[in-house]
């Protein structure tokens, strides 16, 4: 059942999966809760209380009331909806949301007792030419992206999302039409570019002040690096050293918690009773 939690400048819905330790689910530009589909009750059966929020201007969360969607301002969101549930909590953010679970983590130390960084944007980015000229999945991801940014083309980001999940699930047709449709919803295009805009720079500035455990997982297909396994080590490389790990899903895409969510679900689960609950 969607709940809502009202923050100065509009409402983030959320839902609520489960008992035990709290995990609070935050997905990426362009997408919805719902993402976390099959995530969610894997997490719930191995015995978590899980919550899978709405990015401010996507899915169910208001829209046209958001002066910026930044990782800072996603992470005050996330913040705001794990003191609401009773926290600590950990995080698992997808992508863009993968940089606002290091900026809550490195604001309220006390409600964040570890995170887990999917496929994210954490760092800068910088893009390898000799990687759009050699590797196909990273020249036709990058293209498709500047596309969606530069024309505003619902299209092309239905194009990347078919780059970026190298495995499709079973339910992915059904799946991206209802994406497409809300996408397609007056304004929710609006804000998703608005989002996309942002720079990842806040949550590098912040990853030397965690003091956390973190886990970055990475697809080796994923289509935003040319080398994932590169960005998610200089990704810990920047925390505090010991803090983090690195998880490498072969032959999976940007999206591993919907085509192997059972991969990542124990991921997860054990970096969580090993790393925070221990």
């Amino acid at each position: 059942m969607t709940e809502f939690l009202d923050i100065k400048g509009g409402r983030i819905a959320y839902d609520v999966t489960g008992e035990g330790p709290l995990i609070v689910l935050s997905h990426g530009i362009g997408d919805r809760r719902q993402a976390f589909r099959f995530l969610v009750p894997e997490l719930a059966r191995a015995g978590f209380r899980v919550a899978a929020a709405d990015m401010r201007g996507h899915g169910e969360s208001s829209m046209g009331d958001w002066k910026s969607i930044s990782r800072t301002d996603v992470a005050g969101d996330l913040v705001a909806l794990i003191r609401r549930l009773g926290g600590p909590a950990v995080i698992v953010g997808h992508s863009l949301s993968g940089g606002a679970a290091t900026i809550a983590a490195a604001t309220a130390p006390d409600l964040v007792s570890g995170i887990v960084e999917v496929g994210p944007f954490t760092r800068k980015v910088q893009y390898s030419l000799g990687g759009l000229l050699r590797i196909r999945r990273y020249r036709r991801g990058s293209l498709l992206m500047a596309g969606v940014l530069l024309l505003r083309s619902l299209k092309m980001w239905m194009g990347y999302l078919d780059v970026a999940y190298p495995e499709k699930p079973a339910d992915y047709a059904a799946y991206m039409t209802a994406l497409r449709a809300k996408l397609s919803e007056p304004g929710r295009m609006a804000e998703f570019l608005k989002a996309m805009k942002t720079s990842p720079a806040d949550a590098g500035a912040a990853l030397p002040r965690i003091s956390c455990p973190a886990l970055v997982i990475m697809g080796t297909e994923d289509p935003d690096w040319a080398d994932p396994r590169a960005e998610a080590e200089g990704i810990i490389a920047a925390m505090p050293a010991g803090l983090g790990a690195v998880a490498m899903i072969k032959g999976r895409g940007h999206y591993p918690h919907a085509e192997c969510p059972d991969e990542v679900a124990v991921l997860t689960t054990s970096f969580l009773r090993e790393r925070v609950l221990a």
